[in-house]
């Protein structure tokens, strides 16, 4: 169809009919459901949530290629992502659902606002395309009143995403990069495409090296602790080692 004719569903679900980026399991609520009934973290984790059981049936909605992206984050301890998308010209953050279930936006920040915050910055500012003073809006929304970032359940609540799961089943931060206008780049695009974005992945990728880093260890023996749960004051959201 060309780049300029394909809308923004074309090649959004696979060949079962299911669409990827929302086929996570939701532990958004089950999260806030234990918080509201001030379950969390004595009865409930505020991390690592477990994925509910009626996600691993086999007869679930959930697509091989999701089982395999789950299986792939549980068998290696990730701290830092981007998913990369088209469309739009904007860094995404969780959390991507809403917290109020009938809202379409709502501005629903993690316990790690500040963090998610800062790594969107940091790619929206190193973008070419999104930096460039001769930068216009996409579609309708006016991304740099923002900075070029927004809170991804304060564009539209979204659930079942990538995003959230790692945060919430994960020691993974993830956010979501919406690299272009258009969904469908020319080839003949595709290094200027490369330009824009080279100096933000790598910029991004940097960011593994802030904050706290070390080995947690038995004062006795001196050997490392897995698993140890590292809570931070007033950081409602723990990470393990």
């Amino acid at each position: 169809q060309g780049s300029e004719l394909a809308g923004w569903a074309m090649g959004r679900w696979t060949y079962e009919g299911i669409d990827l980026n929302h086929n996570f399991a939701d532990l958004n609520t089950a999260l806030w459901d234990a918080e509201d009934n001030d379950l969390v973290p004595h009865k409930f984790p505020n991390h690592y949530i477990p994925i509910p059981e009626y996600y691993t049936f086999a007869n679930a909605t959930v697509a091989p290629e999701t089982r395999a992206v789950i299986a792939w984050m549980q068998r290696y301890p990730f701290v830092l992502s981007a998913n990369l998308h088209g469309g739009e010209l904007v860094v995404t953050y969780p959390f991507d659902m809403s917290r109020t279930y009938w809202k379409a936006q709502e501005l629903t920040p993690t316990p790690d606002d500040g963090v998610f915050r800062w790594l969107a910055t940091v790619y929206a500012t190193a973008n070419l395309a999104m930096a460039s003073a001769q930068r216009r809006r996409c579609h309708y929304d006016d991304f740099t009143r923002y900075g070029n970032i927004i809170n991804g359940a304060n564009w539209h609540t979204v659930a079942g995403s990538m995003n959230d799961f790692s945060y919430l089943h994960t020691n993974c931060f993830e956010i979501t990069v919406e690299l272009s206008c258009d969904k469908f780049p020319h080839a003949s695009e595709l290094p200027e495409e490369w330009e824009n974005n080279r100096e933000s992945l790598l910029l991004f990728m940097e960011q593994v090296h802030r904050g706290i880093k070390g080995v947690v260890r038995d004062s006795d023996t001196e050997l490392g602790i897995p698993n140890a749960i590292i809570s931070v004051d007033g950081i409602n959201h723990d990470v393990r080692t």
